[in-house]
């Protein structure tokens, strides 16, 4: 059956007044706006409340026709279905809409008198007045206009004359508030008519003014919710979901490649393929981020809020104790930014699979994977065990060549061939440091170029147009301003800017490189077309610039191939990170052409004919390096980036399917195994609208975090409450569960 959730509202709706007493029988009628969509859920004509059920509820259109479905009722719609959808087409900030005869309220109809401005609850949620609707016969289109008409004032809750009350909400909940509140004001004001007659006070004009432009605030804030959305994507109930384990058991059936596919470069890792199985249409997804980002925010009922909330203040104890403890001795309480989550971190101890444990026995689905880089699955035992075999007969670190320095350089050039050579370090902040200034060295050239609010690590250069496009050195307290001298950033997408950057630097010296995140900035938070990547490469080309592919999240997580493997795009430097140790320290490294990466072959006098000075003591130690190799073999031998694209895909397509349940604004999109999930667009926001971002950055990224923690009540570990990791190890039923998850979060959204 269609539109559940909104036939459930109405039924539930008609209990509640039931109980109350303000129904009897068949008296009036209740409809609730299906989200999303042109259309409405009424209570049937001539029908006893007391006994209705979810299938006898009726969906009506906004031209006042029924529109049957199947599973649904065959009795006929309220009469007064034309008057519903007046209101729904005039008042978009309306999601509910009761109409009663109730005995106070119509003895005011009797004597056809409005009700004035008595207290400042009653206009706060009622209106200026209680306004008198002229008489028109029941059912009729006279009754419908007349209605119509009167609610274009902003107004919630009207009385037809010789008839019965209007009371419009903004939800199912308010609606209901909104005729007791008004069964109240009428019982108080007709006891004051026959006590004092003509001595009424009413309220102050001026506190009447001040309490109605509060509803009017949410008014205009709910209705924008709805005039400035977009439709969501539309999947149907019956809609199959792609399966995880359905690509798991066509691995496991394939084999491993002949040798003829071994034996070509790269051919290993395009017989293999890619987590993405289609890439998303990124006009459309920009267009649902906007219209995000252009509407006011939407998070968690007030209720709901404080359930989350109770839930870490009584489940998760131990958490907080210790965490709590680790803010004297560690700046924040925690050592990564990952563990930074609202309203404190969590403490885990244990992690296998798809699985975390906290202190406190809590157990989550995990769709942090460490950040990214467990592509396998947290603690993936059959790569545990063979690190530490390597580890009992080397020791962690040895401080001279390992074997497995080699592996891990060879293994990465066999599925990477435009890796001809690869220089392991630390972390992926220390691989953009020695790639840019490796690019600087070879080409004798100083500009680089990022995207705006790409990631690229904290380094000193790097630490520009952070996160938020257009920002500059906003984020660089504490980095003198020759650091950033020689660093440059162009919007997203905008190919004619780079273009012209490009130009300038070129009367300046030239540019040493580009830098990009090949699936856009922040991990594909603002995601580029298929052919960006391409573009790049021909201005590179053009003006003789290096092109750097920062590959720290979609290194090996998109395929063996890496995102220049999918794009078919060949960059002249790569930054591996994350992927490329399994999960295990120091992961890190940049890797490219030969004749380039002779620039970090310097010895100790520098004279070998590099140039650059690059190390660290723990740098390609054998535990990093053995873990490395062992993983990637794991991930080509499993597939594991197709079959956690996979999931990724059975996640997104259901998210979608969720927000469209319930006509959230939210969007839903991957990049196989990178999932988005945005429900404030803080990260969409940029100085192309400076004001908005001075003024919306910090509600939306408190939005953000809530979504998170209420995320994690459910049982759900994101990144940042935006963005989610899918590894091999979420199986269909995995995912499954956490959309079941999902919809209690969402259930709890305002106005879902």
């Amino acid at each position: 059956m269609e539109h559940r959730i909104s036939r459930q509202h109405v039924v539930d709706m008609c209990r509640t007044m039931l109980n109350r007493g303000y129904l009897k029988a068949t008296e009036g009628n209740i409809s609730v706006r299906v989200p999303g969509r042109r259309l409405y859920a009424v209570t049937p004509s001539n029908y006893d409340y007391d006994k209705m059920r979810v299938e006898d509820i009726c969906i009506v259109d906004f031209e006042g026709k029924h529109v049957p479905d199947e599973g649904g009722t065959s009795l006929a719609p309220s009469i007064e279905c034309g008057m519903h959808a007046n209101i729904y087409r005039e008042r978009p900030d309306v999601n509910a809409i009761v109409h009663t005869h109730q005995p106070y309220a119509s003895a005011l109809a009797f004597l056809r008198k409005e009700i004035p401005a008595l207290t400042d609850e009653q206009v706060r949620f009622l209106g200026k007045q209680v306004s008198i609707i002229p008489y028109a016969p029941s059912g009729t289109g006279f009754l419908a206009k007349n209605v119509q008409k009167k609610v274009t004032s902003g107004d919630n809750a009207f009385i037809i004359a010789n008839h019965g009350i209007i009371a419009l909400g903004t939800d199912p909940d308010r609606a209901v508030f909104a005729m007791a509140l008004l069964e109240k004001v009428s019982l108080a004001y007709l006891l004051a008519l026959t006590t004092e007659s003509g001595k009424i006070y009413t309220i102050p004009k001026a506190i009447r003014e001040i309490a109605f432009s509060k509803l009017r605030k949410d008014q205009k804030r709910i209705a924008a919710q709805i005039t400035e959305s977009v439709p969501p994507v539309r999947v149907a109930a019956a809609e199959e979901l792609p399966s995880a384990d359905e690509k798991a058991a066509a691995v496991a059936a394939a084999g491993a490649p002949t040798p003829a596919v071994v034996e070509a470069p790269g051919g290993e890792s395009a017989h293999l393929g890619y987590a993405i199985s289609e890439y998303l249409d990124v006009d459309d997804t920009m267009r649902r981020l906007k219209a995000l980002v252009a509407q006011p925010i939407r998070g968690l009922r007030h209720d709901a809020l404080l359930d989350v909330l109770n839930y870490f203040d009584t489940k998760c104890t131990a958490s907080k104790e210790i965490t709590d403890r680790a803010k004297l001795r560690i700046p924040g309480g925690v050592q990564h930014n990952l563990a930074f989550n609202y309203p404190f971190p969590l403490a885990v101890d244990r992690a296998e699979g798809a699985y975390l444990t906290d202190r406190d026995g809590n157990t989550y689905i995990d769709f942090l994977q460490a950040g990214g880089p467990t592509i396998l699955g947290s603690n993936y035992a059959p790569v545990n065990e063979q690190v530490a075999a390597v580890i009992r007969e080397s020791g962690p670190v040895t401080g001279l060549f390992h074997e497995y320095e080699l592996k891990l350089a060879e293994i990465i050039h066999r599925y990477m061939p435009h890796i001809e050579m690869y220089r392991a370090l630390g972390s992926g902040t220390e691989a953009v440091m020695a790639a840019v200034r490796g690019a600087r060295a070879f080409t004798g050239k100083k500009v680089v170029i990022k995207v705006g609010g790409a990631y690229h690590g904290w380094s000193d250069t790097m630490v520009y147009g952070l996160r938020v496009p257009g920002t500059y050195r906003m984020n660089s307290k504490g980095i003198p301003f020759g650091a950033t001298n020689s660093t440059r950033e162009a919007f997203p997408h905008d190919l004619g800017q780079l273009r012209r950057k490009l130009i300038e630097n070129k009367a300046r010296g030239g540019t040493a490189a580009v830098i990009v995140e090949p699936v856009g900035p922040e991990s594909g938070t603002r995601p580029v077309p298929r052919d960006f990547n391409a573009k790049v490469r021909q201005l590179c080309d053009e003006f003789g610039a290096l092109l750097i592919f920062d590959e720290v999240v979609t290194g090996f997580r998109l395929g063996l191939g890496g995102a220049a493997g999918y794009f078919g795009v060949k960059p002249d430097l790569t930054v591996l990170g994350k992927a490329v140790s399994g999960g295990y320290p120091m992961a890190g490294g940049v890797g490219g052409r030969a004749d380039i990466m002779a620039c970090f072959g310097s010895g100790l006098d520098g004279k070998s004919g590099a140039h650059i000075q690059v190390g660290g003591t723990l740098s390609a130690n054998p535990l990093s390096c053995a873990a490395g190799y062992f993983a990637i073999e794991e991930m080509a031998r499993t597939n594991a980036p197709v079959i956690a694209g996979r999931a990724g895909d059975r996640l997104t397509r259901g998210l979608q399917r969720l927000i469209d349940k319930y006509g959230l604004p939210y969007v839903a999109y991957n990049q196989g195994s990178i999932v988005h999930l945005e429900c404030s667009g803080v990260m969409l926001l940029d100085m192309h609208n400076p004001l908005k971002l001075l003024k919306e950055n910090k509600p939306r990224k408190k939005l953000m975090e809530q979504m998170g923690a209420a995320y994690a009540a459910h049982g759900i570990i994101t990144l940042a409450g935006s963005r989610m990791y899918t590894s091999m190890a979420d199986t269909d039923e995995v995912i499954d569960d956490a959309l079941d998850r999902f919809d209690r979060v969402f259930a709890q959204v305002e106005g879902a």
